[in-house]
């Protein structure tokens, strides 16, 4: 008779210390295997080269080495979840699958399909808080609904915070608990249609940073921001040291743009439909311009606005932006150029490595005026005057559009007063018959 086990899935988070369902797991009192699943209908809609596969890949192969230094192995599979539990179900006799919660609309419903397959199977699935410090029901207004505005709930948020909810989880303690298993194998990236990325990826060294975050996060041609986005979207780190580490800089600037994430996420969770229509609804009465080749510019960094185009340029050929830029170059497509807000947030999904869907819908959808935001629609960004005080030296832009100040560099597609006044007439009448 086979022996039972647990199961512990990993998803979004790709470390074994600090993480609160293979804590769990590792306490079951049955030996634990580690599993993790190159999802097919996730991957299967993104690019060959798409390069956080290549990331993941990366940091899935560490994870494996790191495990067989406790005489163990992670069982990787690559498949749709719902096919490769069955194959899973029939090798090993399980006695209960552990996992960390996910809040994102296809991870909701893969997780309840799967709660109700493995419980009619008469398998224990449990799962854990583990990527954000607040979740779901914990941070409400007095009668007992979400909030909807950053700075209330962020008192609360922060009120609330205490040594409890930053406290690492001790799996090192428990890795006896692991089963004893080896040369599991690993599937390639050819073998799943992927290739390497050549895309470099940010490393975990931001404490150094912290004590001048509040100074210089805004200024584009400083090296002044954590680059951490990717890392808490893979769980390569806990979001619970990240917090420890900011309390202990005394960087409550740093700790605030934390809790904005959590805010979004909050925001996606009790308001699911927010992932594609506009959260305040009337704002889908706006009438968008959508003209494609005004859009083909904005994508390519060729919109005559120096800032604009930088930051695209930089996005294309990093994945990532400068966070001040991404504010100033959605509020360009939506408001300059009158492009639905879903357009440029499609766009940053395609080429964020720290792409974030709580993030980046809630980021696109506060540029728009149509999210989370107590600032009225009529908020324009004007590139000019983001430039003078951002980039009064002009680093940022020279650095990543080499034509600048050329006969090469492109002409603006819009002018800005014309742009301004035509955004606030569509918005005004939009808004005037909701």
């Amino acid at each position: 008779m086979k022996k039972a086990i647990s199961i512990f899935w990993f998803r979004r988070d790709l470390r074994l210390t600090d993480n609160a369902g293979f804590y769990h797991a590792l306490k079951s009192g049955h030996p634990v295997l580690p599993l993790f699943i190159f999802d097919k209908n996730i991957l299967d809609k993104l690019p060959e080269d798409d390069a956080r596969v290549t990331f993941i890949y990366q940091t899935i192969a560490d994870l494996k080495k790191e495990l067989q230094k406790h005489d163990s192995d992670l069982l990787v599979k690559y498949g749709k979840p719902e096919k490769i539990w069955s194959e899973i179900l029939g090798d090993y006799e399980v006695a209960a699958v552990y996992t960390n919660h996910d809040y994102e609309p296809y991870a909701r419903e893969r997780d309840d399909n799967m709660a109700e397959f493995l419980t009619s199977e008469k398998i224990a699935f449990k799962t854990y808080k583990d990527q954000v410090i607040f979740e779901k029901g914990e941070i409400l207004k007095a009668d007992k609904t979400p909030y909807t505005v950053f700075t209330p709930f962020y008192k609360q948020w922060h009120a609330k915070l205490n040594p409890f909810y930053t406290k690492a989880y001790p799996t090192q303690k428990y890795y006896k608990n692991l089963l004893p298993c080896k040369d599991l194998p690993l599937p390639s990236l050819k073998e799943m249609g992927f290739e390497k990325s050549k895309l470099s990826f940010p490393k975990l060294s931001y404490k150094s940073k912290l004590d001048s975050y509040a100074k210089e996060r805004d200024f584009p041609a400083l090296d002044g921001t954590t680059h951490i986005g990717l890392h808490l979207r893979f769980g390569t780190l806990s979001i619970r040291k990240a917090v420890r580490d900011a309390i202990e800089a005394k960087s409550n600037i740093w700790l605030s743009e934390l809790a904005w994430r959590e805010f979004y996420m909050s925001i996606l969770w009790h308001f699911p439909y927010s992932a594609a229509d506009s959260f305040k609804k009337q704002y889908d009465k706006i009438k968008w311009r959508n003209n494609e080749s005004e859009f083909k510019a904005w994508c390519e960094g060729n919109t005559g606005y120096p800032i604009v185009d930088a930051g695209m340029r930089q996005l294309n050929q990093t994945g990532w932006m400068h966070n001040r830029v991404r504010m100033v170059v959605a509020s360009f497509l939506t408001k300059h150029l009158l492009i639905d807000w879903r357009w440029g947030e499609t766009y940053f999904a395609e080429k964020l490595l720290d792409y974030e869907m709580a993030s980046n819908v809630g980021g696109w959808q506060w540029a728009a005026g149509s999210g989370n935001d107590a600032a009225p629609y009529f908020r324009v960004f004007n590139p000019e005057l983001q430039t003078k005080k951002f980039d009064p030296k002009l680093e940022y832009i020279k650095k990543w559009v080499l034509e600048f100040g050329t006969k090469k560099y492109a002409q603006p597609i819009v002018e800005h007063t014309f742009a301004r006044e035509r955004v606030l007439k569509v918005f005004k009448e939009a808004l005037a018959n909701s």
